[in-house]
């Protein structure tokens, strides 16, 4: 099973360069049968650009996961400790094996409907 997330371009690009290894949300999906997640990097490209197998899933503290994250998080420590302001669990997905599409698919194309995830959905 696979999920599909909404990923702003930039962080996109980094996660399909090996720049950045960890995907950070305030909630992981529940189905534990999830092994990849689709990339749809939000506009302005709109467009599904890749996938990635989930090596791992982490849940901790905010600081302990900035502590582990940090090195490979492909964001500031500011735009992090903002995302996860008042909150007592903060995760991670761990990046595994990427594949950048070739061609990069319209969203209509994965999801019927053509609305993106406002976090995720399952595909």
């Amino acid at each position: 099973m696979k999920v599909l997330l909404s990923i702003k371009p930039e962080y996109a690009e980094k996660i399909l360069s090996g720049e950045k290894k960890f995907e950070f949300r305030r909630v992981l999906p529940k189905n534990k049968a999830v092994k990849k997640v689709v990339i749809y990097a939000t506009l302005p490209i709109g467009k599904v650009v890749g996938e990635f197998e989930i090596e791992e899933l982490i849940s901790d503290s905010p600081s302990q996961l900035w502590e582990r994250t940090a090195e490979f998080s492909g964001i500031t420590a500011n735009f992090f400790n903002t995302y996860f302001d008042g909150r007592e669990t903060a995760h991670a997905i761990k990046v595994g094996k990427i594949k950048k599409y070739a061609k990069q698919k319209k969203l209509v194309d994965i999801l019927p409907s053509g609305v993106a995830p406002q976090s995720f959905c399952y595909i």
